[in-house]
């Protein structure tokens, strides 16, 4: 079950990640700014975000398979629809029916993980956010020849059905019933509990900074590579597919010595050596020097997102656990899927330095919260 959840997520971030490197590209052939594609990158974040909280709520009420089934579909329609989008409006369907599939899909995934690895957790939610970077991967290689030798839709497609495909290993491996039944959403009591305490607090805190800046840089990354450093499309695509690169390794390490070592501690580590490579990025005036930068504030906040999973299930209930995953990720998620649309306004009425300067502040702003929270 490990390997089908994990490459599902792989597969729907080869959807997810070949945006930014196509960027210019769609921009060019649906007419929009950069703060129209940065509204339209933030919609797909928000609605994300929003589906956290409920389909981590009902996964404990009925069951993980119940939720993890039909995101497989609904995912696979996202790609159909972005793949066809003719404007802006069709291009926001479909990132929100995306966005619904990923959030359908995200915290079950993790919680059913949660519950199959107790002893290695955060060995497992290496392995499977791993997945992240594999789609990364495949997907800065999949836009660098969509650009090449057709056109940027010829990307989705081809992923809606290896979607759809993957549906068919999980049902026939899953042990899990299917079970709808009458549900009850009590937000307020799961918000009260998940900051409960000034540490919860500064921890989300420190959460919601630092998926700011990942939404911000991840999104723009490429076109700013294109834009402010002369990068060719294909080096544009390698560079972003560096980040995830980093990341297939670092993953399943950072999240083992989580395991070892104090969670917090591994987590400001890589938050502050991933603020300096980003600052070191905005002055970095050579091929060679950019590629370093990128390998090195991959190699931070790749470290985070197995530790920031494992940090918030370790301090949830266990008959809770998918509830507060999902309404500790909508807060964070939610607030930091305005990212997108930061960076896009201030790279229209500024330049992309300032915006990824600004980043770079935001992220030390992190580690410090984070490390105030585990005084």
């Amino acid at each position: 079950m490990l390997a089908v959840t994990a490459l599902a997520w792989a597969t729907l971030q080869l959807a997810r990640f070949a945006v930014p490197p196509l960027l210019p590209e769609i921009r060019a052939d649906l007419g929009l700014s950069l703060s129209g594609a940065g509204a339209a990158l933030a919609v797909l974040q928000g609605v994300y975000a929003v589906f956290q909280y409920p389909s981590g709520r009902l996964s404990d009420e009925w069951s993980r398979a119940t939720l993890l089934a039909p995101s497989f579909v609904v995912l696979g329609a996202g790609c159909l629809l972005l793949g066809g989008a003719a404007g802006l409006a069709t291009l926001l369907a479909g990132m929100a029916v995306f966005g619904v599939g990923k959030g359908l899909y995200a915290i079950p995934s993790r919680a059913l993980l949660s519950d199959l690895f107790v002893e290695r957790r955060g060995r497992a939610l290496g392995v499977f956010s791993a997945g992240t970077d594999l789609g990364g991967i495949l997907a800065s290689g999949a836009a660098v020849a969509a650009i090449a030798v057709a056109s940027w839709r010829a990307v989705f497609a081809p992923v809606a059905v290896l979607l759809f495909g993957l549906l068919v290993p999980f049902a026939a491996w899953n042990r899990e019933p299917y079970v709808v039944r009458r549900a009850e959403l009590p937000v307020v009591a799961t918000l009260c509990r998940l900051l409960a305490t000034p540490r919860r607090r500064r921890t989300i805190v420190a959460f919601v900074c630092f998926y700011f800046m990942v939404n911000g840089v991840l999104n723009f990354l490429p076109e700013y590579l294109r834009a402010t450093k002369g990068f060719s499309p294909a080096l544009a695509g390698g560079g972003f597919a560096l980040l995830f690169a980093v990341g297939l390794a670092v993953k399943p390490v950072s999240g083992a010595l989580s395991d070892r070592f104090r969670r917090r501690t591994v987590a400001v580590v890589g938050m502050l050596l991933a603020a300096a490579a980003l600052g070191g990025l905005v002055v970095a005036d050579s091929t060679v020097a950019v590629a370093a930068t990128i390998v090195v504030f991959a190699l931070g906040y790749k470290t985070q997102f197995p530790v920031i999973d494992a940090i918030l299930l370790d301090a949830a209930p266990d008959a809770d656990a998918g509830a507060d995953l999902g309404a500790a990720r909508t807060l964070f998620l939610g607030i930091g899927s305005l990212g997108p649309a930061f960076v896009g306004v201030v790279a229209d009425r500024l330049d992309f330095t300032v915006a990824f300067a600004a980043l770079a502040g935001l992220l030390v702003a992190a580690a410090v919260a984070l490390l105030w929270a585990g005084r």
